[in-house]
């Protein structure tokens, strides 16, 4: 069994020479591209939502960019951190990092330069309250929620805090203050964050068992508590969701109208996995998770613009 030290991942076989195009494909790959783009979306959406009257574009801009830098950092000293059990799994073997063809030394380098430079811009142009935030995110992602993946059935739900921090940055970034309207947005982000990772990790739990995470399904097999939760959480959002309308001022009958059959939409995706726990009907909810954040955000950009 590899060992989980960095040393030892360090001295796994040299990387051998490869195209620039190839490398930076892989790096790429390491930054979870997918997950960046819904955080920083996140991140646009808590901005529109915090700046009722005009747009600050630079602000904006590298707020965005800020957030994609953290993330994409995050990503990678997650990866670097997780090499010894991604190399058990079928889904994650053929990474980058498990499969040999980058240094892991090289990963954590650039990670932490990513993670460093999103708070050297954020907090002089924008913030230090969006810096800080930043800052937080990316400690507790790598410090708390990665290493609970391996010893408590509750690290998701742990794991929605750093991954909704973000959009309460995004209102900070517009707004300087954390606001009730940040506090909402966090909120939707925590609901949307459970249905779609515990439905993945329900259609992958036996590859996380060989790689020995502790997840929910892992721990108990028979679904029940997920499928609860996946149905609860998003149940959840739906009414967390419309919130907005009420909190905010630039959100109106065109932000409700979408939000409604939008979340109920993902509830009804929730409430058919609820009844039969397959992975047919899981994969359904990762799907409807997937389209739900840019749905949302876009909802939110048309109300605010008009």
């Amino acid at each position: 069994m590899p060992s989980s030290s960095s040393s030892s991942a360090d001295a796994v076989a040299p990387v051998p020479a490869r195209s620039l195009r190839g490398v930076l494909r892989d790096y790429v790959e390491l930054s979870k591209p997918e997950i960046s783009f819904l955080v920083t979306v996140s991140a646009l959406a808590g901005f529109l939502l915090g700046a009722p009257h005009h747009l600050d574009v630079l602000d904006l801009v590298v707020t965005l960019v800020g957030v994609g830098l953290c993330a994409g950092g995050v990503g990678m000293l997650n990866h670097a951190m997780e090499v010894p059990y991604d190399a058990q799994m079928k889904r994650t073997a053929a990474r980058p990092l498990p499969a040999g063809r980058v240094n892991p030394k090289r990963v954590r380098q650039v990670g932490v330069g990513l993670v460093v430079a999103s708070a050297a811009l954020i907090c002089p142009i924008v913030n230090p309250l969006t810096a800080i935030l930043a800052a937080l995110t990316a400690l507790l992602y790598i410090f708390v929620y990665t290493p609970l993946k391996r010893t408590t059935k509750y690290n998701t739900l742990v794991g929605t805090i750093p991954g909704a921090l973000p959009a309460l940055g995004g209102y900070a970034a517009a707004t300087g203050t954390l606001g009730a309207t940040g506090w909402v947005l966090f909120g939707i982000l925590v609901c949307w964050q459970m249905p779609h990772f515990l439905s993945l990790a329900w259609m992958y739990r036996k590859d996380y068992e060989r790689g020995g995470y502790v997840m929910l399904p892992v721990v108990e097999p028979d679904g029940g508590s997920t499928a609860r939760q996946t149905l609860g959480f998003t149940a959840a959002l739906l009414g967390v969701s419309v919130l907005p309308f009420w909190t905010t001022p630039t959100m109106g009958w065109i932000y409700l109208a979408g939000a409604v059959p939008l979340g109920g939409w993902f509830l009804w995706t929730a409430w058919t996995f609820y009844q039969t726990r397959s992975n047919q009907d899981a994969r359904a909810v990762l799907k409807a998770s997937i389209v739900y954040i840019p749905v949302l955000v876009a909802l939110i950009g048309i109300d605010w613009v008009l």
